[in-house]
């Protein structure tokens, strides 16, 4: 199929998928995955894919990895849910594990990355009204994205996402990504600012870096005025970047973290932890979840916590995203549509000099997984287990892919 055969089969798929009992929330793409195994996944009619994207950075230790397998089967016999009403032990056990690899002092647990994001929102607010601030304000950037409830969605740089859903929530102010200057100018002329929130990649933003001395002078700045650090961690932690959250390698520790997606790898929850006078804002009644740390989730995310450092998978995900930068930049060396390699560890974002959603339809004929986020920029979120073998066929599929760009 050419290039251009393969865009219209992508529109199409996008007009069909509308044509089912399900709400038309996704452009979904034409296949059914029925089973996989590590790196790789299998149809309906039993064709293979190699899946660099993971269920968006979720199944960071693969598809069926034995321990998580056991783990699930083994909790969903002995205990699913009880209630927050009641201890959890589970959920002090991963609670204990998350506070000691993290440098915070405490968590909430939720069921998504919105809703650890909606927490993290809800303590600034609170913050700020411990203070004497009665219309407190976070400062958030543009094209980041935390979310799509109304507080997340609010704080999303994405004017697409956000239209048709107005009004949006008072007391965000947006500022430049990356440009420090701009954030001390805005906000040091706003008194009522209590936190500022951001990703330290921006994985639906096309997968911007934010710079070591950037979050540092955030760092500085919160500590001067008294603000919250809050860093969204959605998509970076629990091994993604190289390290287990991302600031572990850029010279800060934030005061509120938010993490969910490969936490679980597949099974939905997520995290709100903070330190210091933030871990001390919300009280019983402030916040809640009905399913938020149940046993089944916390068993499976604590044996999930337990494979990453046991098996040295932050390690790997530094040295596989080093290793398939340089392929990349070996292969398309002289290959004029690519302009940039963003991002860290495996979470890596090619960027091309056009527009090519369509790619994510060509891909699956090719045999792999990938998305387009930001328009132009191939997002790869491989398993924090990738081997060189399937590496290299990253590298030689993604190559082919960007070589069939007209």
């Amino acid at each position: 199929m050419s290039y251009r055969a393969a865009k219209a089969a992508f529109l199409r798929f996008k007009e069909l998928s509308r044509m089912t009992a399900i709400m038309n929330t996704y452009g979904r793409l034409p296949v059914t995955f029925t089973s996989g195994k590590g790196s790789w996944l299998t149809d309906t009619d039993g064709k293979t894919y190699l899946d660099a994207l993971c269920g968006i950075a979720v199944c960071g230790l693969g598809h069926a990895h034995p321990t998580i397998s056991a783990t699930l089967s083994e909790q969903a016999g002995r205990l699913i849910h009880t209630s927050n009403l009641y201890g959890i032990e589970r959920q002090q056990a991963l609670a204990d594990a998350l506070i000691r690899i993290s440098g915070m002092d405490n968590v909430f647990f939720s069921n998504s990355g919105a809703e650890a994001n909606e927490a993290a929102i809800k303590i600034a607010r609170k913050y700020g009204h411990q203070r004497g601030i009665h219309e407190p304000v976070i400062i958030v950037m543009s094209k980041a994205f935390h979310g799509r409830t109304m507080a997340t969605l609010t704080a999303t740089g994405n004017t697409k996402a956000q239209e048709g859903f107005g009004p949006l929530l008072n007391g965000f102010l947006r500022v430049p990504y990356n440009d420090l200057d701009t954030l001390t100018r805005v906000a040091s002329a706003n008194p009522n600012v209590v936190a500022v929130m951001l990703e330290t990649v921006q994985g639906e933003g096309g997968l911007a870096t934010a710079s070591a001395d950037y979050l540092q002078g955030i760092r500085a700045l919160c500590d001067q005025h008294h603000w919250l650090m809050m860093v969204d961690e959605v998509q970076t932690g629990n091994g993604r970047t190289g390290s287990y959250f991302s600031y572990q390698q850029l010279g800060f520790v934030p005061d509120v973290v938010t993490t969910a997606k490969g936490l679980g790898n597949g099974v939905p929850i997520g995290a709100c932890l903070a330190r210091g006078e933030a871990a001390d804002v919300l009280q019983p009644g402030n916040h809640g979840s009905t399913y938020g740390g149940n046993p089944l989730c916390c068993a499976v995310a604590l044996s999930v916590v337990e494979t990453i450092e046991t098996d040295n998978l932050c390690t790997n995900a530094q040295e596989m995203g080093d290793y398939l930068a340089t392929g990349f930049r070996e292969r398309l060396s002289n290959n004029p549509h690519l302009v940039d390699i963003r991002g860290r560890g495996l979470m890596m974002g090619l960027v091309m000099d056009q527009d090519c959603p369509e790619l994510m339809a060509r891909g699956l004929e090719y045999g792999i997984l990938l998305n387009v986020t930001a328009g132009n920029v191939i997002r790869l979120l491989p398993a924090l287990n990738l081997n060189k073998d399937d590496a290299d066929k990253i590298i030689d599929i993604v190559c082919n892919l960007i070589d069939s760009l007209d």
